[in-house]
This record gives C-alpha cells, structure tokens and sequence, in this order.
C-alpha cells in the first residue's frame, strides 16, 4: 500500500469517526449564520424613520427573500448533499469556473463578515468597560478572541453545533423576559410611527438583508449532517420560525412600550430598553446575552467557510491541503485561511463591512437563482429527496421577488462599494486561472479526480440508473461505477461530484 492509499484511507477514518451534526445543533447553526438575535436590528428603526417601516420589513421580506431561500437551499442542498453546497450546484448547472467563482465570492463575502463580530463584542461590552474603548486593550481583547474561537472549530463540529445550542438559549431568553415584562405598558399606536423624511433607504434595505441573508451558508457543510434529506429541510424551516420570532418580539415590546426617537436606535440600543423596561439586570443580561450571541455567529460563520473551501478542494478547485484534516474531522488549513482573513478585515467600520459583503452576496445569490431553475431544465431527473412543489414556472416565479431585491440592494450601493467588489470580482478570475495553470504544471498536489472514460467503458459499466447515465454521458468526466449497498441519495452525489466538479 503506497503513501497515497495510507493518507486516504486515514482522512475516511476520521470523517467516518467525527459524530455527524443533528437536527437541533442544524438549526442552531442556521440560526447563526443568518440571525443570532436581534442583535445589530436596531438600525432599521432608525433607518426607516420609526417603528412602522422596521416592523413591516420583519414581517415581509421573510415572505418574499428567507422563504424562497429556505426553500431553494433544501432542495439544492438534499440534492448534492456534500460539502461545498452551492460550489456545487452552480458547478452542475454553469461549468467549474462559474462555480469557482461563486465560491470565491461567497468565501469573501463570509470572512467580511465574520470580522464584524468580534468588533461588536467588544462595543456591547464597552458599554460597562470603557477600557475596550482604548487601542491598547482593544487589539489584543481582538487577537484574543478570534484565536480562541477559531481554536473551539478546531476542536470539531459537533462542538460548535452543541455550543449554539447553548449560546442561542442564553441570547434568546432575556429578549423572552423583555416581551413579557413590556406587555403591560405596550401601546400599539407606538407601531405605527413613521417619518418618511428621515428614511435612509439604503441604510434601511442594506440593515434588512443582512439581517436576513446566508440561509444557503449550512449548505456548505451538508456532508457533516447526519441524514441531510430529512434533517435539512426541517432545520431551515425551525430556523425561518425562529430568526423572524427573535427579531419581532424585542422590536415589538421596545417600540411599543418606549417613546424613544428613532435616532436612539442604534447599534447596541437594546441594552438601554432592556433597562429602561425592566431594570439595572436586565440590561446586563441583554449586554452578556449580545456578547455570546456574536460568539456564536462567529462560529457558525466560519465553521461554513472552512468546509466550503474543504468542499472546493475535495472537488479538485483547490490544492489537496485545504482538505486536510485534524484528528478532530475539521479542516484545519481552511480554518487558519478564514481566520486570517477576519483579522486583516476587522479595522473596517461596521457599515463599510455590510454593504461590501452584501453586494458580493447578491452578485452570489443571482447565481444560485439561476442554477436553481436551470437544473430544473437541464437535470429534470435528479433526485431531489427534497423538491420544491412548484414546476419550473413557478419555481421562475419563486426566485422572481428575491432576484428583484437583490438588484435593489446592488443599485443603491455606493461608489466605492462598485470599486471594492469589482476588484474582488478580477481577483477571483486571476485565482482561476492560476489555479488552473498550477494543476496543468504540477505546482502543487491536487486531490486525485478519476480519469475520464471512453465511450466504450460507459457501455461495459454495470446497470446505472437513466438519469445517471445522461449525467454520465453529458458530462463525460467520470467513473459511474455504483456500490448496491448505497443509498440513492449517495450514488446521486457522488456520480454528481465525478461528473461535473472537475476543473477544465
């Protein structure tokens, strides 16, 4: 047995021995990638101009963008159920260079954003310690508290996933005493203020999205959960119910039992309510809860970019290193690059930070839109154990409002925010293609893709199902041998991972 087969058959213990993520870790993570609480909501009163604008945007824009999203990531994600997620599904539906290039923009768009939460940590808990206020603590507290985070993902997935459990219960319960303390002094007309001359749509439309954006980020780890068919699906939909709860009911108590202007509302303004309705404890309990909170999306964040890159390196879109794992199943290279990342973006200012991640994120989903009906079109056979209940129109239809407000958010981008994602957007062409130049000159190891058969080969091969072998034949890249012992959903994934994933 040569040095290649002994790493291999070392890297399938340990994925086979790392416990796989279950339903309620599943939503937790979500949770986390797309909300973590109603922390960071607070600009939408103030951008809106009042209550009424922020409440209504809380009650639609789930309707017409987290629903269809939702929906679009179980199906897709119950399709292809591998690490890498829409890497893949843009790959099936477009070619490997759209789909490393999705990566890349999701990748990015990511890292962005997990800088933004150790910075918040800090601005909740300088609230009580002024000293985070100083460069000299504030640096190190930052160092600090993305290596010890990145240490805790190190230490395995199903760590993480436990630990959001836990963190989501703590950040959710004192917004819960909040609802309940605010009932008696509640006065619904409070709802209904708005000021349309002080509306800072772009504000408003960039608070809103980011707050209700990334419910494809868990996709990316698919191959971690256990029984993704059945597990994914019901996770978004707990995960739908449970970020437009945590936003809704703090926003409804502090707008209807205060008098506050909207001006007050700004980041960190919910510890001030918290007081202002039930007292000196609460708001401590609101600043430990925000602390957590941001804790916890820090890890669901980069637990999804580690595993995209180790999904893109498995397809052979990235040298064999980002693949590497520890003795813990989690891909340590890939987690060292995001943690790099978030360290040298998080001087940025907040606002910067949100509308450059939310423009990469449009530029993504408009993507995945696109991939979602054209493999509806192009792969009318796929087994979906997941699948939209709409025929094409209507799932054209489904994307239609989210492809609409993606275009909005893109249009009312800044100058600057054109000029920074522009140059990420080239970045991401150069990398391809030095990537490609790099496994046509053997720069570096990439992990091993089967070799593509002939024609002949195909017809020797035992039964395949139709709707693989037209994958098989259309893609002309990989082995379809199938073991009887695996599931469908298996052999769809792994046929779908040989055939189209391989770079030109």
């Amino acid at each position: 047995m040569d040095e290649e087969e002994v790493t291999g058959n070392v890297k399938d213990t340990i994925v086979k021995s790392s416990p796989k993520l279950t339903l309620l870790p599943l939503i937790a993570l979500i949770f986390y990638e797309v909300s973590g609480g109603p922390f960071g909501v607070e600009d939408s009163v103030r951008t809106g101009g009042g209550p009424l604008l922020a409440l209504l945007g809380f009650l639609i824009f789930p309707l017409i963008w987290s629903i269809p999203e939702a929906l679009i990531t179980a199906e897709l994600a119950t399709s292809f159920p591998e690490n890498g997620g829409y890497v893949l599904w843009i790959s099936a539906a477009f070619g490997p260079f759209w789909g490393f290039q999705e990566g890349f923009w999701k990748w990015f768009s990511g890292v962005m954003d997990n800088a933004l939460y150790p910075v918040l940590f800090l601005d909740y808990l300088k609230h009580s310690l002024p000293i985070f206020n100083r460069l000299i603590a504030r640096i190190p507290a930052l160092l600090g508290i993305t290596f010890s985070l990145t240490y805790l993902n190190y230490r395995g997935l199903h760590i993480v996933g436990f630990s959001a459990v836990a963190l989501a219960i703590f950040s959710l319960c004192p917004f819960l005493a909040m609802g309940l303390l605010s009932i008696p002094r509640i006065r619904p007309k409070q709802w209904l203020i708005v000021d349309f001359g002080k509306v800072d749509w772009r504000g408003y439309f960039n608070s809103m999205f980011w707050n209700l954006n990334y419910w494809d980020k868990a996709s990316t780890l698919a191959g971690e959960v256990e029984n993704p068919s059945k597990t994914f699906p019901k996770a978004l939909l707990g995960a739908v119910v449970l970020v437009v709860c945590s936003y809704l009911i703090p926003l409804l108590a502090g707008t209807g039992a205060l008098e506050s202007r909207a001006s007050e509302w700004s980041d960190g303004y919910f510890a001030e309510v918290g007081m202002l309705i039930g007292g000196v404890w609460l708001k401590w309990w609101i600043q430990a809860a925000a602390a957590m909170s941001n804790l916890g999306l820090f890890e669901a964040e980069m637990s999804s970019d580690a595993f995209q890159l180790l999904g893109m390196s498995e397809m052979g879109m990235l040298p064999a290193i980002f693949s590497s794992r520890s003795k813990y199943g989690t891909p340590t290279i890939s987690i060292l690059c995001s943690a790099t990342g978030v360290v040298f973006l998080s001087w940025m200012s907040f606002q910067e930070i949100v509308e450059f991640l939310n423009f990469l994120y449009c530029i993504g989903m408009l993507l995945e839109f696109a991939a979602f009906i054209r493999l509806r079109i192009k792969k009318p056979d796929l087994h979906r154990p997941y699948k939209v209940p709409l025929q094409t129109f209507g799932v054209t239809i489904l994307c239609l409002p989210p492809a609409i407000l993606v275009i909005l958010v893109m249009c009312l981008a800044s100058f600057r925010t054109f000029i920074v994602s522009g140059s990420v957007i080239i970045l991401g062409v150069l990398l391809y293609l030095t990537v490609v130049k790099a496994k046509e000159r053997n720069w570096t190891k990439f992990e091993p893709i089967p070799v593509e058969p002939s024609d002949n080969f195909l017809e020797a091969l035992p039964i395949v199902s139709q709707q693989h072998q037209e994958i098989a034949d259309e893609a002309s890249m990989s082995l379809l041998t199938e073991d009887s012992s695996k599931t469908k959903e298996e052999q769809s994934s792994e046929i779908m991972l040989e055939g189209v994933l391989k770079l030109d």
